[in-house]
């Protein structure tokens, strides 16, 4: 994947350490992640340190054309045996910045996403969303995703 991407006047590249302060802000940038995400940069820290060692993992930052982080989110490229041995593309943590919500970035974000996953040869993205965010669901729903499967989680 590029090092540094263009995207309707931002910049898409791959995040650094340097850049975690930022992301964590972006999750924390709605009702759902307020709650949810801390703000103790140590455990995102040691966190990122394990994403970034993995080849199979493409964590992004958007930036503006002043450098203002405005948007984030995780590839993951997972092999496999099912649908004839495809390589799938899982994304997680999707945020754009609520000042930069309903401008086209989220679209343009995803797009340049699938761009990845063609480029690696996976023939299937995937991903989940809270149930509460009935917003995000018809955000992807216009972007041709389909609510196939019934997702589940266990809290360890």
């Amino acid at each position: 994947m590029p090092a540094t991407s263009a995207l309707d006047g931002h910049t898409v590249s791959r995040a650094t350490r340097e850049d975690v302060a930022d992301i964590v802000a972006l999750l924390r940038d709605d009702d759902i992640g307020a709650g949810r995400e801390g703000t103790d940069l140590a455990h995102y820290l040691a966190a990122f340190a394990a994403v970034d060692a993995d080849p199979q993992q493409y964590l992004a930052i958007v930036r503006d054309a002043g450098g203002a982080a405005v948007g984030t989110l995780q590839l993951t490229f997972v092999p496999g045996l099912t649908r004839g041995g495809t390589l799938r593309m899982l994304v997680e943590g999707v945020r754009v910045g609520s000042a930069a919500r309903g401008s086209g970035l989220g679209a343009a974000l995803m797009e340049w996403a699938h761009e990845q996953a063609r480029a690696r040869g996976a023939s299937l993205v995937q991903l989940t969303s809270d149930k509460r965010r009935p917003e995000a669901h018809r955000f992807y729903e216009r972007l041709g995703y389909v609510a196939s499967h019934e997702g589940f989680k266990l809290e360890l």
